[in-house]
């Protein structure tokens, strides 16, 4: 009897790939899923640095944006401060006259013994 050796070879190749093939599909599944896992940990690593970038860029934000506020609040204490110096009592009756003028200004005649309105009141 003559053995075909070509067909025992052939058994032999099937069965190393059908082998190789249960051996490697789970090992295969264990390396993608670790891949994976590193992939998922790196993006949220990145996710991570981005939102603590831009925790940083809102405090540095609000810190510009304070520091606006106090710049803009002196301004106008040195304004008001300045204001208050050159206030005369004619010129505030100046400007009381002059807003009788833009049509915006409610006034309100109270009687007086000299039929003249009171520009003044005090209490």
């Amino acid at each position: 009897m003559r053995i075909d050796w070509s067909i025992i070879g052939g058994v032999i190749v099937i069965l190393l790939l059908l082998g190789g093939l249960l051996w490697g599909i789970p090992n295969y599944k264990v390396y993608s899923r670790e891949l994976n896992g590193k992939a998922e940990l790196k993006e949220a690593e990145w996710n991570r640095q981005i939102a603590v970038q831009e925790a940083e860029a809102l405090k540095e934000s609000a810190k510009l944006k304070a520091e606006a506020e106090v710049i803009r609040a002196s301004g106008i204490a040195e304004a008001n401060e300045i204001i208050s110096k050159s206030l005369t009592k004619e010129y505030i009756q100046y400007k009381f006259v002059e807003g009788l003028n833009d049509g915006h200004t409610e006034v309100i005649y109270v009687p007086t013994e000299a039929n003249l309105p009171i520009l003044e009141a005090r209490g």
